[in-house]
């Protein structure tokens, strides 16, 4: 069986943007490939810099994984802080990647463009952390997003570099860069994000979820004209989660006239609650009993290091340590 790596930073209430661009993949990938994933609370420390936030963040973003259908028999769930070969790995490569490499990296070019004095060594450094990440497990396949494509292509580069200055080790993995992930738009029409906080939270309480959903922007037209369902943002968020007959039935309404946009945003907080309604639940439970998240994720870790472990060694005694 094919082995398949991933990695997700702890940065908030999972929306449906992280949902159906990544979280939904990850989890229907354990299906079919020996499946790692883990919180990337090391990455997370270049912008979290509140130990309660990070612990919380990385609770509630292990609940939701679990609520959605992760099954930590199939996947090996764990912090990536618990695998302190991630870190020397890291350093290993650090001693022989160039400078010019890293400052092409498109995260450091853009926070140079945009002229940022908090840019850390971190944000610098971030590519050399996610190669380890990555080889450090040998997967065969590496699922990203278009914009995380580059740091890839540098994991290949670093893994290449080093087999040719010490002999073969790592394993080049290969990215999978899913075509058909839906972008999800924000409640203004922007790329949903929680920086822009234009997001719509799948795990939060009703009354919150209620007023992101009533606060999606739409324009004018009054309730009793025919609409066009195409050009409304409240049915791009509908189509993403409805079966063809729902979204077939809601086009009619609008095309019909009579039906307003706060009609529709009625329509569409109800989908969401029915859609995630047994999610909703199992998080509401999990949440209430972190000692079983952190054992989840401390098991994970143990199945993780083993592998880290090897490999680290395997590495290490190459470069004669």
């Amino acid at each position: 069986m094919k082995r398949i790596l991933s990695g997700v930073q702890p940065s908030g209430k999972p929306h449906l943007g992280n949902y159906l661009g990544a979280m939904k993949q990850h989890i229907e990938m354990q299906k079919n490939y020996e499946a790692y994933l883990f919180i990337a609370d090391l990455h997370a420390l270049t912008t979290v810099r509140d130990p309660e936030k990070m612990r919380a963040q990385t609770l509630d973003l292990a609940a939701s994984y679990l609520a959605l259908g992760l099954d930590p028999k199939k996947t090996a769930f764990f912090k990536q802080s618990s695998v302190p070969e991630h870190a020397e790995l890291c350093w290993i490569f650090d001693a022989i990647t160039m400078m010019p490499f890293l400052e092409r990296a498109h995260a450091w070019k853009d926070a140079q463009a945009k002229g940022r004095k908090d840019a850390t060594v971190g944000l610098f450094n971030y590519p050399i952390l996610q190669a380890a990440d990555i080889l450090l497990y040998k997967p065969d396949i590496v699922p990203v997003g278009q914009d995380q494509k580059q740091h890839i292509e540098m994991s290949r580069d670093i893994a290449q570099n080093f087999n040719k200055l010490f002999g073969e080790t790592f394993k080049i993995p290969a990215p999978l860069i899913e075509k058909e992930v839906a972008v999800v738009p924000g409640t203004d029409g922007q790329k949903m994000s929680k920086s822009y906080g234009n997001t719509i939270e799948i795990f939060a309480e009703e009354s919150v979820l209620k007023k992101q959903v009533m606060g999606i922007k739409t324009d004018s037209t009054p309730l009793e004209d025919p609409k066009d369902p195409e050009k409304c943002l409240v049915f791009t968020f509908y189509k993403l989660l409805a079966t063809p007959a729902q979204t077939k039935s809601l086009a009619k309404k609008y095309r019909k006239g009579g039906f307003g946009f706060g009609d529709a945003k009625k329509a569409l907080l109800e989908l969401i609650l029915k859609h995630f309604e047994e999610p909703r639940k199992k998080y509401d439970k999990l949440t209430k009993d972190p000692k079983k998240i952190q054992k989840i994720l401390e098991d994970g870790a143990k199945k993780a290091k083993k592998i880290a472990e090897k490999t680290l060694n395997e590495a290490k005694e190459k470069i004669g340590y």
